[in-house]
């Protein structure tokens, strides 16, 4: 493995999302001395805060992602300074892990334990399925054992570093094949084939040319569990800036790096604004880049030759909404709702439309005709994120990127956030108003917003997943031409996922320490 040359003695970490906090505490804990720049007035990068406020209250609104799995990787990224998860973050697994709604109106529940889901298949679907998924359960668990340690979380310096034993491994179990195929040979029915294939658009894929090895997605909100941190997902990134800080990390809020200080190929230095913004000046060792690509190779001040150009993934309209909550008992005689009655967490709201949904949104550049939709209600899990009798929903939409479409989304937007809401009404689903008007407080994130922000092409899921922007062939998080220069984030190895950026924060902290 290539690594950092020189005295690094001194590493300055640009910006305190996921990765940037992860590298920081890697750092640390091999006895770095780390200086944390990041723009914003909190940690979080994508992982991102938002309050809104209604006649009612505040609403804690959680910007970025809304899944958490792999607890056991935020365990390893504190450990390096001497802390525990559970010292620092109360962590509750959702059950289900997901609502899967269909448009038939079929209801199927899924859960990471295998004997629940097996009897939720058998009940919902039939038996020879739920045979299936227990040999599908094992595919996607070894699938994760032949890539975790190698594919995923080690650092590659060249194509020749895949030529291990896992790559047999991975071949042998048809990791090269595609998703979608490889899943329906373990299940036929096509609601279970979506609920096992749909995290390639996590990806930026469809399921039915993803490769099969990213069935690995699947593993982790399937098999390994999904969790949600008590005061929202907002409370990941605080826990790990927090035990940075109680280590020894200077973390410098409303700092926003304008360049680097080079002596030859190396970086002497950082300049940022600061809080006033003034310019300011903080010499550094070795440097960590995090923000998105194009941010990054503005400040290197060259943008890497490709054979090909970069892809990006597809992007996400995504509606934040609070209000009064509708099901809630108001009388003495009124219970809430239990069962498949009561709101999940996590519900996917499925159209009929499949195939020729991602054909709309990765190669048309169209709105969805019959979307497929997540719907995340926190609060039924954690109620103190909104004022007392109320709900807070997230709902995402998945829709081209600006680079596939030129979309008018300030026309647009609040129109499609209407019909949105529509369709979830007309798939009976309760709890959510059926007009952002009715909502006591709202916020509407479009592409051209995520694109403002400096995302490149308005996605905040960076560069999709493809061959050829995999493993050794996705963006390197080592920059050739400069000698102390590390990348770590979700343009970067290993790639999207919050689990994924927090690997690649140790593989960044890894290329400047040796160990």
């Amino acid at each position: 493995m290539r690594t950092v040359a020189g005295r690094t003695d001194h590493v300055v970490v640009v910006g305190a999302g996921l990765s940037g906090l992860a590298a920081t505490l890697h750092l640390l804990g091999a006895g770095r001395r780390v200086t944390v720049l990041e723009r914003a007035e909190h940690p979080g990068g994508r992982a991102g805060r938002v309050d809104l406020h209604g006649p009612a209250g505040r609403y804690l609104v959680d910007t970025g992602p809304t899944v958490l799995t792999m607890p056991d990787l935020v365990e390893a990224t504190l450990a390096p300074v001497g802390e525990k998860l559970a010292d620092r973050l109360e962590l509750i697994r959702l059950d289900p892990a997901y609502r899967a709604r269909f448009a038939d109106g079929s209801t199927i529940d899924v859960h990471t334990d295998p004997d629940e889901m097996e009897a939720e298949i058998a009940e919902q679907v039939g038996p020879a399925d739920a045979a299936g998924y227990r040999r599908l359960r094992g595919w996607l668990t070894d699938l994760y054992r032949s890539e975790i340690d190698t594919f995923i979380g080690s650092n590659m310096d060249s194509p020749l570093s895949l030529l291990t034993p896992d790559l047999a491994r991975l071949a042998a179990l048809g990791g090269f094949g595609r998703l979608g195929r490889r899943v329906g040979r373990f299940v036929k029915d096509e609601r279970l084939r979506r609920i096992f294939s749909f995290q390639a658009l996590y990806a930026g894929v469809s399921p039915d040319r993803a490769l099969a090895a990213y069935g690995v997605i699947a593993y982790m909100d399937t098999v390994a569990g999904v969790f949600f941190p008590r005061g929202g997902m907002r409370a990941l990134p605080t826990a790990l800036a927090d035990a940075a800080t109680s280590a020894g990390a200077d973390i410098r809020y409303r700092a926003t790096a304008t360049g680097l200080v080079r002596r030859g190929g190396r970086v002497t230095g950082v300049r940022y604004l600061d809080g006033s913004g003034e310019p300011a000046r903080v010499d550094a060792d070795a440097v960590v880049l995090t923000p998105d690509l194009p941010a990054v190779y503005r400040l290197l001040r060259r943008t890497p030759r490709r054979p090909v150009p970069l892809r990006w993934a597809p992007s996400a309209l995504v509606l934040h909404a609070g209000g009064p909550d509708p099901t809630a008992p108001r009388a003495p005689d009124r219970t809430a709702p239990s069962g498949r009655d009561a709101p999940a967490h996590h519900t996917l709201s499925f159209g009929r439309a499949w195939s020729e949904t991602f054909e709309q949104i990765l190669h048309r550049g169209q709105l969805m005709s019959d979307p497929s939709l997540l719907l995340t209600n926190p609060t039924a899990t954690d109620p103190a994120l909104a004022p007392p009798g109320h709900q807070l929903y997230y709902l995402l939409a998945p829709c081209p990127n600006t680079q596939r479409a030129r979309l008018d989304w300030s026309r647009i937007g609040p129109a499609y956030a209407e019909e949105l809401l529509g369709v979830l009404a007309a798939r009976g689903h309760t709890g959510l108003s059926a007009s952002v008007a009715d909502m006591a407080a709202s916020r509407l994130v479009t592409p051209d917003d995520w694109a403002e922000d400096g995302l490149a092409a308005g996605t905040p899921f960076s560069a999709a997943h493809t061959f050829a922007q995999t493993g050794p062939f996705r963006p390197a998080n080592l920059v050739r031409g400069w000698s102390n220069v590390v990348l770590a984030g979700c343009g970067t190895t290993p790639g999207v996922g919050v689990p994924p950026v927090l690997i690649s924060g140790r593989l960044a902290a890894l290329r400047i320490t040796g160990v």
